[in-house]
């Protein structure tokens, strides 16, 4: 695999970076790997894997290299969808293959939906998609609970309820957004607020990622192949009961992989996954 090549796409509201790393003698459809927030940073180990074809990653808007260069405060799936579709024309390498995790996975979903003729095969790991659980009412109210915070008290308090909902295991309590937050420093969080609401997970994605509706009757009926996964250490957290309930949408069962949400990391942002077995179960699952 080549070093990754820097471009940008001017997309409404948003100057979009991505990296591909070419292989010009690969017959197999471009690989995407796409999260969001997570930026391209997070996908350095797992595209290491896959150097045998071409692997694109890119900034979301508003994350890391891709600024807004609209006044908006909140980004929706339909927005990242639109910028994908964007993004995948500019390519203009035929149908590629998509794996998606967290909320790229809720973005990727939307995708599919309205351009399936892009997507061949789309592993969407862990969305987020907080509509289609049993507690859904609960889960969405801790969500605009930790918009809130964020908005009332700064990153540290919203960012350390946000990793208490999503560590939190079973279904959500129902008063669960109701509770004190835990002390941001005992996750190693800024206990100060310095004013600024521009991060992009708890200021603008929370909200309309976990709200989005998903439309299950056009996923069902894509020419894509939809693949679900799900942390095998991840279970009754609520992304992977998310992905259960969404397979169950689909008519699918899940795909367990390894690891947890961030099974792929390989020291990315601090964390550590399973990625030599992470990347395998995807290669498996791709082929």
């Amino acid at each position: 695999m080549t070093q990754p090549k820097t471009h940008t796409l001017d997309v409404p509201g948003a100057v979009l970076y991505y990296d591909v790393r070419s292989n010009d003698s690969s017959s197999a459809p471009v690989l995407l790997l796409i999260g969001s927030p997570m930026g391209a940073t997070g996908f350095g180990t797992l595209s290491g894997h896959f150097a045998d074809r071409t692997v694109v990653t890119y900034d979301p808007r508003g994350v890391e290299r891709s600024e807004r260069t609209d006044d908006a405060t909140e980004s929706t799936p339909d927005e990242h969808a639109d910028d994908l579709h964007r993004l995948i024309s500019a390519l203009d390498a035929g149908p590629v293959d998509i794996f998606a995790s967290s909320g790229g996975a809720v973005n990727a979903l939307a995708l599919v939906a309205r351009h399936p003729e892009q997507v061949k095969t789309l592993v969407a790991h862990e969305p987020p998609a907080a509509q289609v659980l049993p507690d859904r009412e609960q889960a969405l109210a801790a969500s605009v609970d930790i918009h809130e915070t964020y908005q009332r008290s700064g990153l540290g308090p919203a960012m350390a309820k946000f990793i208490m909902l999503v560590a939190h295991k079973g279904p959500i309590p129902l008063d669960f957004a109701d509770q004190h937050g835990p002390d941001p420093a005992n996750f190693g969080l800024p206990t100060e607020d310095d004013g600024s609401r521009d991060d992009v997970l708890v200021g603008q994605n929370i909200i309309s990622c976990t709200h989005y509706q998903h439309d299950f009757e056009a996923l069902r009926a894509a020419s894509t192949r939809v693949v679900i996964a799900a942390g095998a250490e991840s279970t009754g957290e609520m992304a992977h009961r998310a992905a259960v309930a969404v397979a169950g949408r689909l008519g699918t069962k899940p795909v367990t992989f390894p690891g947890d949400h961030g099974g792929f990391l390989g020291g990315e942002y601090g964390m550590k996954g399973e990625p030599d077995a992470f990347a395998a179960a995807l290669r498996q699952v791709l082929t």
